[in-house]
């Protein structure tokens, strides 16, 4: 490493950096892809079950009757604010992805003793 130029071993830090942050978000983007698949699945269930049924919440460590009306709406709009964070990671997901991409391009062509790198 020591026979490398500072200015690509910044950019090699630059790169581990947004690597973290890519996986980050993938994560997160998939917890919450999995939270909008659990909460359509129970939206469907309690479709099924009549007006009357007794329907139970689970907040924190109590289970709490509510109407089922009230449980269905708030799925519905849980499922819309996750779906707009999924955009949201998407988004940051892609940006992320040039970004590394275009800085591994350079690290490799600076390596590789081509034109000197350009900043960022």
């Amino acid at each position: 490493m020591n026979n490398i130029p500072p200015k690509v071993q910044n950019q090699l830090v630059m790169l581990q950096q947004i690597q973290q942050q890519l996986q980050t978000v993938v994560t997160q983007k998939a917890q919450f892809e999995m939270a909008v698949k659990e909460a359509k699945r129970a939206h469907e269930e309690l479709k099924d079950v009549s007006d009357d049924s007794e329907v139970f919440v689970n907040i924190g460590s109590v289970l709490m009757q509510q109407d089922r009306q009230k449980v269905l709406s708030s799925l519905e709009e849980k499922v819309e604010t996750l779906e707009l964070r999924i955009k949201s990671l998407e988004k940051q997901e892609t940006a992320l992805t040039g970004k590394f991409e275009q800085l591994q391009a350079q690290v490799k062509s600076a390596l590789e003793g081509g034109a000197p790198p350009t900043a960022t």
